[in-house]
C-alpha cells in the first residue's frame, strides 16, 4: 500500500457518494423535519412533560445497564481468562451464548413465567443479561492481548492479585469496557420488544405507540429527534472517557500468556456467580421456551405458518446480505484502494446508521416514501432499503478489513501477465477477499432474520416474519403460541454464537 492513491474514479466515486445519501437519508430527514417544524411548535412538542417523563426513563435504564454491564461484563472475563476456574472454556462459550437470544425472547421468556419482572427493575435486570456479552467479549479479547510484564512487576513491588487488577489491568481495560458498554447504550436506545413487552416506557417504544395508535407524525419525529440526540451524547461521552492515552506496548516482546491466579477457597463462590448469570441470561428464556412447547395450552406447531415465516425471513436476510454487500463494496474499495478525505468521509458516513435506533430508520422512509415516492410505501423494496441502511455498518467493517489484507501488487502482476478488467478482479481478487466478504453477509444475515421494530413499520401488508410472527402472539398475551417462532429464531441464531467463540483456545 506504499503506492500513492490514484485520483478517484468517477464512476466509483458516484456509486459510493449515492451509497453515503442512502445511509445518511434518516439523520437528514430528522433534521430537515426539526427544522420545518419551526421553532414555536418544536419547543411546544419538546417542553410536553411527557418528554421529560420519557427522558428520565431512557436514561437512568441506559445508565443503570451500561453500568452493571461493564461490572459483569469485565467481572466474567477476568474470572474466564486470569483464573484458576475450573472449565473455563465452556464458561466462555455459555457466557457469549445469551447473544443467540434476541432481547425480545428474553423478556418474553422471563414475562411469561411471571408478571413481576414489568417496570424498571425488572427491565434493568432484562436488558443487563441480554447485553453483557457485548462488554464481556471486547473484555475478554483485552485480557487476553495484555502484556503479563505489567502484573509481574506489579506483583515484585508488592502489590497483592486485587491491587494488581484494579491499578494495572483495569486501566489497560479501559477502551474494551468503554466500547463495549457503548455499544450496549445504542443497543438500549434502539430496543422496542424487550421494553414494550416489559411495559417500561422509553423514548423508542413511545415512538412505536405515537405511530401505530394515531400516526402523529410531528410528536413521532420530535421524540425522533430527542432520540437521535441522546445517541450522540452517547457517543461524545464515550469518545470524551476514551482520552489520549496509549495503550500499546512499544515493542512487540514475545506472545506468552500470564500468570493465572489461583482462587483456592473461592473457587466455589466463582462457580456459583458464573453459573447464577447463565442461568439467568439463558437457562430462563430457555427453559421457558422449552416449558411453553410441551405444556402451554395454547401451543400448536401449526407446519403452514411456521415454514412460511421462516422461508421469508430467510428469504429476506439472504436478499437483505446480498444487497447491503453489493452496497458496502465500493465504498470499502474506495476507502481502501483511493485513500483520501473524500473517501475518508464517504466511509465515515455509512457508519451514521450504527448510531440511530431502528424505530428512527423505518419512521424516516416511512414519512419520506408517503411523501415524495408514495408509490413504494410499504413495498418489499422499502423493507430491503431499511435493513441494508441499518446493518451496512456491520457489512463495511468485513469489506474493508478483508479488501485491506489483498494486497494491490498481486493485481498488478496479475495485469503484467496479461489479465485485464474483470477478469483480474474474478480471478485475483474476489479469492481473496471473499471469506471477509462472507463474514459480513453472515453478520447482516442474522440480524435481519431476527429485527423486529424496522419490519413491524415497513413490511407489506401480509408479510410476516419469525419476529413480527412471534410479536404478534406474545402481543396477545398467547405464549404456547409464540414459542415456535421464538424458537426457531434463536435456533437459527445460535451459529453466530459460535462465530464469535470459536477461536478462543482454552485449557479446561
Amino acid at each position: 500500500m506504499g503506492r500513492r492513491a490514484a485520483a478517484y474514479p468517477p464512476l466509483l466515486l458516484a456509486v459510493c457518494v449515492l451509497v453515503a445519501g442512502i445511509a445518511a437519508i434518516p439523520l437528514i430527514f430528522v433534521i430537515a423535519y426539526t427544522i420545518s417544524t419551526g421553532w414555536d411548535e418544536a419547543w411546544r412538542l419538546l417542553v410536553r412533560p411527557r418528554i421529560g417523563d420519557l427522558l428520565v426513563n431512557t436514561a437512568r435504564l441506559a445508565l443503570g445497564c451500561m453500568l452493571l454491564s461493564a461490572v459483569l461484563g469485565t467481572a466474567a472475563a477476568w474470572l474466564v481468562e486470569r483464573t484458576s476456574l475450573p472449565g473455563r472454556r465452556i464458561w466462555n462459550a455459555l457466557l457469549a451464548a445469551p447473544l443467540a437470544v434476541p432481547a425480545f425472547v428474553t423478556s418474553y421468556g422471563w414475562v411469561s413465567l411471571t408478571p413481576l419482572v414489568e417496570g424498571y427493575w425488572g427491565a434493568l435486570l432484562i436488558v443487563t443479561l441480554s447485553y453483557y456479552p457485548l462488554v464481556y467479549l471486547p473484555a475478554a479479547a483485552a485480557l487476553r492481548g495484555l502484556d503479563p510484564a505489567l502484573e509481574e512487576t506489579a506483583r515484585a513491588l508488592g502489590h497483592g492479585p486485587w491491587r494488581v487488577f484494579a491499578r494495572v489491568v483495569l486501566p489497560q481495560l479501559r477502551p474494551a469496557v468503554l466500547g463495549g458498554s457503548l455499544l450496549v447504550g445504542l443497543h438500549l436506545l434502539a430496543e422496542f420488544g424487550a421494553l414494550q413487552m416489559l411495559r417500561y416506557p422509553t423514548f423508542t417504544t413511545a415512538i412505536f405507540d405515537q405511530y401505530e395508535s394515531a400516526f402523529n407524525a410531528p410528536a413521532a419525529n420530535m421524540l425522533a429527534a430527542v432520540l437521535v440526540l441522546c445517541c450522540v451524547l452517547l457517543l461524545t461521552a464515550e469518545l470524551r472517557l476514551q482520552g489520549s492515552r496509549r495503550y500499546a506496548r512499544v515493542g512487540r516482546g514475545a506472545a506468552r500468556s500470564a500468570e493465572l491466579v489461583r482462587l483456592g477457597g473461592a473457587t466455589v463462590p466463582a462457580l456459583a456467580a458464573v453459573a447464577a448469570t447463565v442461568a439467568l441470561a439463558l437457562g430462563v428464556p430457555l427453559g421457558s421456551l422449552v416449558y411453553w412447547l410441551a405444556a402451554g395450552a395454547s401451543t400448536a406447531f401449526p407446519v403452514g405458518s411456521l415454514v412460511a415465516t421462516a422461508v421469508t425471513s430467510i428469504g429476506l436476510g439472504l436478499v437483505a446480505a446480498l444487497l447491503t454487500t453489493a452496497l458496502a463494496l465500493p465504498v470499502a474499495w474506495l476507502s481502501v484502494r483511493h485513500r483520501g478525505s473524500v473517501s475518508t468521509l464517504l466511509e465515515r458516513s455509512t457508519y451514521v446508521a450504527n448510531a440511530l435506533p431502528g424505530i428512527v430508520v423505518a419512521l424516516a422512509l416511512v414519512t419520506v416514501s408517503i411523501r415524495f415516492v408514495p408509490t413504494v410505501y410499504q413495498t418489499t423494496g422499502v423493507l430491503l432499503a431499511g435493513y441494508a441502511i441499518l446493518f451496512l455498518p456491520r457489512a463495511m467493517v468485513s469489506a474493508r478489513a478483508a479488501i485491506a489484507q489483498a494486497p494491490p501488487v498481486l493485481e498488478d502482476v496479475a495485469r503484467s501477465l496479461g489479465t485485464r478488467g474483470s477478469a483480474t478482479l474474478r480471478r485475483v481478487v474476489l479469492p481473496l477477499i471473499a471469506p471477509g466478504i462472507g463474514a459480513g453477509a453472515a453478520l447482516v444475515f442474522l440480524a435481519v432474520v431476527t429485527e423486529l421494530t424496522a419490519t413491524l413499520l415497513l413490511a407489506p401488508t401480509g408479510t410476516q416474519t419469525l419476529a413480527t410472527r412471534f410479536w404478534s402472539h406474545s402481543s396477545d398475551i398467547d405464549y404456547g403460541a409464540a414459542a415456535p417462532y421464538a424458537a426457531l429464531m434463536v435456533l437459527i441464531s445460535a451459529p453466530a454464537t459460535y462465530l464469535l467463540t470459536r477461536s478462543a483456545r482454552y485449557a479446561s
